[in-house]
């Protein structure tokens, strides 16, 4: 069965950082491109970064792009979001999906991904 489990997800002031998880089972998480989401209270759901088969081959919205950092470990079938600098406007529930398309490709777009996870919460506050 195919699951994607986040996790890392916490309260944490202004400034700070976390490291979300997301964690795969029922396949080999190599073979495809990982996408971060993220839905605030009352917004829509937006993409935030995914992360492609080849090595180092990422994309991140405009609004974290030089803060968070998307990484694989296909050993250990997981996909990070390391967060820093976080901002309150980054409070929200974060989603991982497994890419509808090609491995070597991904965007942002909610439509083209599946086999979302249940989400964690990250709260930046003081």
């Amino acid at each position: 069965q195919v699951q994607l489990v986040e996790s890392g997800g916490g309260l944490v002031q202004p400034g700070g950082s976390l490291r979300l998880s997301c964690a795969a089972s029922g396949f080999s998480l190599g073979y495809f491109a990982i996408g971060w989401f993220r839905q605030a209270p009352g917004q829509e759901r937006e993409g935030v970064s995914c992360i492609r088969t080849s090595v180092g081959s990422t994309y991140y919205a405009d609004s974290v792009k030089g803060r968070f950092t998307v990484s694989r470990d296909n050993a250990e079938n997981t996909v990070y979001l390391q967060m820093n600098s976080l901002k309150s406007e980054d409070t929200a529930v974060y989603y991982c999906a497994i890419y509808r398309g090609h491995g070597s490709s991904c965007g942002l777009g909610l439509a083209e991904y599946e086999y979302w996870g249940q989400g964690t919460q990250v709260t930046v506050s003081s």
